[in-house]
């Protein structure tokens, strides 16, 4: 298999499970935390090009410490969530510039997609689809729990087990996203696609496919401008959701 189809089939199904985990983050006004946990990827993506292994792999312990941590606080302090996750990612950060090679800077940030083998496809799409099925499994309890707390809590709801749950799924994307737009740029995975979907959907199920279809489809035309421009690939992803955010203006229902 190669290159293009490696780095089409990593960006789709990244694209496409960050998209439909998106839909949650943005019914809980949490999609901009997905930008500080990319930058808490630093740290890791710092150690994985010094010692020459996988981006996502480095980066991943150091996003789930994060999540832990915030998980944490949030269980000690009552502070809000994204006032934590920027706290968790400031320190992060920091370190990262401890020993980020200068050189390397680009990759960290911007992410290189041309870079994916065959190994890193595999673990990618197997990932992506633990990730689709763990956001089916806990959707419902989690839009429960964005309502009302109170509300699920008198059905049962375990809400610190589905609010870890829900992490992790964060976790693992965002360790995944910094493969194809590095760490500056995750946010967008899962904001982007999801706010073009709520445009044009009028239902929960057309919110959510739409979303893993605009999520998909943003990558696969960014991989194909990638090759033909040889811009980064990473903003080129960001920039054709954009341009689907914008067409989803237009012909917002």
């Amino acid at each position: 298999m190669d290159q293009t189809s490696l780095s089409l089939i990593t960006g789709i199904f990244i694209g496409a499970a960050s998209a439909y985990l998106g839909t949650l983050l943005l019914s809980k006004r949490m999609a901009l935390v997905a930008g500080p946990l990319g930058h808490l990827t630093l740290p890791g993506i710092a150690l994985a090009l010094l010692y020459g292994f996988d981006i996502s792999l480095g980066a991943f312990p150091f996003v789930v410490l994060g999540i832990i941590l915030i998980w944490l606080f949030e269980l000690k302090t009552k502070l809000p969530t994204e006032a934590l996750t920027a706290i968790v990612f400031a320190t992060g950060v920091a370190v990262a510039f401890l020993f980020l090679p200068i050189e390397q800077a680009e990759t960290a940030l911007v992410g290189d997609i041309s870079k994916v083998g065959v190994v890193d496809t595999v673990l990618a799409v197997a990932l992506c689809v633990f990730v689709i099925l763990l956001t089916k499994i806990i959707y419902s309890k989690m839009v429960l729990i964005n309502i009302s707390e109170d509300l699920a809590k008198a059905e049962g709801v375990n809400i610190k087990k589905y609010n870890f749950l829900y992490l992790l799924a964060v976790a693992i994307i965002v360790a995944l996203g910094v493969k194809i737009v590095g760490g500056l740029l995750t946010a967008a995975l899962v904001a982007i696609p999801a706010a073009s979907a709520r445009n044009l959907s009028r239902n929960l199920f057309q919110y959510s496919f739409l979303s893993v279809v605009f999520g998909g489809l943003s990558a696969l035309l960014g991989v194909f401008l990638f090759q033909i421009t040889g811009l980064p690939g990473g903003p080129i992803i960001i920039l054709v959701n954009f341009a689907i955010f914008l067409a989803s203006m237009i012909f917002r229902k």
